[in-house]
């Protein structure tokens, strides 16, 4: 039996809607897992249920012949209006007119069938589906799994279910070693299950056959460019993007780097992180800040894969970790930073409600920034993160443990 994922539990709210639902999110984040766990919870209710892999060639070709077709591989009672036939479909980027099969099914047989689908690369979804699927569709997000996922992962159940600002002593010194390993290797589900010395080679599959996949699908040509900027990217985690000097060191051009950019965030491998600003004058409106969806993937790329407190970048990677925790329950636009155009910087500026910088050492800290910030932005709540906040004490300033946010 697989383990749970939230967002099976989360989706349960859309399973009777009208709408389709689809879930994208990069390869091998466990979409597939989650189309299987619906079937079966729905299975247990007796509601009919059909699975498509679309993987399989035959079915494929069929299907982009006609939509009808779906007819031919499944005997689906369209007369039955007692309980909709449920159709799950994984991987619908593989035909050639997803949005048509879909709009097609929607509006010829909406009273009795169900589609739920998943997909890989959302630029399909952003290019193809936007208008014809207007009203019709709930698009979920899968990410690889969050830090409280990895701990069902890992059989900590218990731990997965508290609350990780309100543990024992014992239970905090597990956490934090069981942290220290996920911001190593990240949360693709094959990776969290191997063994340690599996893992840097799922890896390495993942970022070279599975990425190339995405590469492929969205045309470009120059491969080696492409993954030269995922590892310049991984190098400069927490930094300013500035396409003109990524151009210059890869020697491509700036309209490269830039379909470059927008297909590794269309294929959830990075984000760019908008700048918080009201004064054009003074604040940086333009330039984003990068961080790795995935911790994992982000150290392969920057060849690291070594404990925390040796490595040279353990800044970066702890301030890419509290944005991978901010992510379970924030959408992605609202995680923003704050930079003058003297140097000033707050790392993270949430839902324009809540201020937070990130320490390897909280002793550090030193408040000018955020005193100057909290002169024009006041009545926002501040945090000050770290790992091992027990260790790590400041006079001043209450601080968090990197796994509690």
């Amino acid at each position: 039996m697989s383990i749970l994922r939230d967002i099976t539990t989360q989706s349960k709210k859309y399973w009777d809607a009208d709408e389709i639902l689809i879930f994208i999110g990069a390869r091998q984040s466990g979409k597939t897992t989650i189309l299987k766990q619906i079937q079966t919870e729905l299975t247990k209710e007796n509601q009919p249920c059909f699975f498509l892999d679309l993987e399989d060639p035959d079915y494929l070709k069929l299907l982009n012949e006609h939509p009808k077709n779906l007819f031919k591989i499944f005997p689906i009672d369209t007369k039955l209006v007692e309980k909709k036939t449920v159709v799950f479909v994984d991987e619908i980027q593989y035909l050639k007119d997803p949005s048509n099969f879909l709009k097609y099914i929607f509006d010829e047989y909406k009273e009795t069938i169900k589609l739920i689908v998943s997909g890989s690369s959302a630029f399909y979804i952003d290019s193809t589906f936007k208008d014809s699927l207007a009203g019709r569709k709930h698009i979920i997000f899968v990410p690889t799994l969050s830090f409280k996922e990895f701990l069902r992962f890992k059989n900590e159940n218990s731990l997965s279910e508290k609350n990780l600002s309100e543990v024992s002593l014992d239970e905090k010194n597990r956490v934090e070693i069981l942290y220290r390993e996920f911001i190593t290797y990240g949360g693709y589900p094959r990776v969290v299950l191997a063994e340690t010395s599996e893992k840097e080679e799922l890896l390495r599959e993942i970022a070279y056959s599975f990425i190339k996949k995405d590469i492929y699908e969205s045309g470009i040509k120059q491969e080696e460019s492409f993954y030269g900027l995922l590892r310049l990217l991984a190098e400069q985690t927490g930094n300013l993007v500035n396409s003109s000097e990524l151009a210059n060191t890869l020697n491509v051009s700036k309209t490269a780097v830039d379909n470059y950019l927008f297909v590794m965030q269309k294929s959830f491998l990075i984000h760019l992180a908008k700048p918080f600003f009201r004064n054009v004058r003074k604040e940086i409106t333009k330039m984003p800040k990068v961080f790795f969806l995935d911790l994992g993937l982000r150290n392969f790329f920057a060849k690291n894969f070594n404990v925390f407190d040796g490595r040279h970048d353990k800044g970066a990677l702890l301030e890419n970790s509290v944005f991978r925790q901010l992510l379970n329950n924030h959408h992605k636009d609202d995680i923003n930073f704050w930079r003058t155009s003297s140097q000033k910087e707050i790392d993270f500026v949430v839902n324009e409600k809540e201020v937070i910088e990130v320490k390897t050492d909280a002793k550090t800290f030193k408040d000018k920034n955020l005193l100057t910030f909290l002169d024009s932005y006041p009545n926002m709540k501040f945090s000050l993160v770290t790992l091992n906040a027990d260790s790590n004490p400041t006079e001043k300033y209450q601080i968090k443990n990197a796994w509690e946010m």
